[in-house]
């Protein structure tokens, strides 16, 4: 056997009467889904149930698997420690699926573990699920990660892979609410991006599109505060090569928070697309159209990036590649980022002019975004293909007295206090109000968000894609 069907469910505690006391009747179209996603889910019978879920374990760069025979938890953190729940794990499940990951270098397995308790974005959805269990089942709670979505995809193929081959018949639940940003009055207040994210989100996973799922800008997940895209992502992977018929259940967003219910039932196997590969086929195309219209100063990073790579050492412009004569005649501060798969891959630039002109300042910034930006590893020889880049070419800074001098759109911006520095770019996707930007330059520059008492500077760019 193998997945046969898979639900999309958020995890409110508020919808448990133990600690709604009548709150959750508020959202009772959402409870109505929920238990129908959890009858059609049971009505498999699975040997397993795999939950993702965005409240267990979370590393940076590591998915962790919950290890042992067995796990319990309570609610005691919502003033309700009467409402217990208990699972026996899939210990075979796991240690297959961990041993398939360590073979595929992707970083997952059981070590690590915190806390074995259980956590209530793998509780919620066992209460509704146990409704109609009238079964013996196994779990496996896997965490997510702050990798790339392609690794989340990567890791559920695997999932699919283990079931495969233990022939276990197997569902899965993916946990996570959407926009955490819907409602002013909401917890957590009001985003522009959040009510967009949950028209797209359920737009794409009520079609079963999930190739789309790839399209997300990190900063537009980031603004809409969204828990449980990657838990989905992980779903689409278990789900890859399958027709699938997707069914939206219910939407809504009464406390600000986006609660989406959908299933997905196994029709036919080998006979769907691979969500990654169809996304990365058009990627393909989109960095192929970008590449032949890409100016000299794109251009000139992309080549220096790619012979570095190579191991041909540091590129030497030719004459044609500075068809720009402020290239080689000008000197000016320069930032250059690569992104892979919509996300940012390394930036590195100068807020001054370091080396004899333009030209040099792009081949020196380039060959450290590919190699020397600390949030990141080196870029390997296999990524150059799949990599976009721009270069922001800075004017000289200017010193202002206020906010009011800053415009998201034309200006970046420099925030110092007592030997702290930070800098944002201009016009940068989800950076959409001077607070905001002016936040991240905050916390970049290790300076309280909230402290009002910095010197500002602001600084035009001409951004070459």
């Amino acid at each position: 056997m193998s997945v046969l069907a898979a639900v999309m469910v958020p995890h409110p505690p508020i919808i448990l009467p133990e600690i709604g006391h009548g709150e959750e009747k508020k959202i009772q179209k959402t409870t109505d889904a929920y238990r129908d996603a959890m009858q059609f889910l049971a009505s498999f019978h699975p040997d397993t149930v795999v939950i993702t879920s965005p409240h267990t374990v979370m590393y940076r760069d590591y998915f962790h698997i919950s290890p042992g025979r067995s796990a319990r938890g309570d609610f005691r953190q919502f003033r309700a420690p009467e409402v217990k729940l208990f699972t026996f794990y899939d210990q075979e499940f796991v240690a297959t699926l961990s041993e398939l990951a360590k073979d595929a270098d992707i970083p997952a397995g059981t070590l690590g573990e915190r806390d074995p308790a259980l956590d209530h974005g793998t509780m919620i959805p066992l209460r509704f699920f146990n409704e109609f269990a009238d079964f013996d089942y196994h779990t496996v709670r896997i965490g997510l990660s702050g990798l790339a979505l392609s690794k989340h995809y990567a890791l559920g193929k695997l999932i699919q892979k283990t079931a495969d081959m233990l022939d276990r018949r197997v569902c899965l639940i993916a946990s996570g609410d959407l926009s955490h940003k819907l409602k002013k009055d909401g917890p957590y207040g009001l985003d522009p991006a959040g009510p967009v994210y949950d028209d797209r989100i359920m737009r794409t996973m009520g079609s079963g599109n999930f190739s789309e799922l790839f399209d997300y800008d990190d900063n537009f997940c980031s603004d809409a505060a969204e828990c449980g895209h990657r838990s989905f992502v992980i779903m689409a992977g278990a789900l890859c090569g399958y027709q699938v018929e997707a069914k939206q259940l219910s939407h809504e967003d009464t406390f600000g928070v986006g609660y989406g219910v959908c299933t997905y039932e196994v029709k036919k196997t080998n006979e769907g697309v691979d969500a990654l590969k169809a996304w990365r086929s058009r990627q393909s195309a989109k960095i192929s159209e970008q590449r032949a219209k890409e100016d000299a100063y794109v251009h000139l990073a992309r080549v220096t990036v790619e012979q570095f790579i190579r191991g041909n050492g540091m590129h030497r412009a030719t004459p044609e590649e500075l068809s720009d004569p402020a290239m080689s005649a000008s000197r000016a501060g320069v930032f250059v980022s690569i992104h892979e798969d919509g996300n940012l891959r390394g930036c590195i630039g100068t807020i001054r002019p370091a080396e004899r002109n333009i030209a040099s300042e792009i081949i020196h910034n380039a060959i450290s975004a590919a190699t020397r930006d600390p949030r990141f590893d080196t870029i390997r020889e296999d990524e150059l293909d799949k990599l976009e880049y721009s270069v922001d070419v800075l004017s000289p800074t200017e010193r202002i007295s206020s906010p009011a001098e800053l415009d998201v759109k034309n200006y970046g911006v420099i925030v110092s206090k007592n030997g702290l520095r930070g800098l944002l770019l201009p016009n940068l996707d989800g950076v959409d109000t001077v607070e905001k930007q002016l936040r991240i330059a905050k916390q970049k520059a290790g300076i309280d968000p909230d402290d009002p008492d910095v010197e500002l500077q602001r600084f035009r760019v001409v951004r070459h894609y």
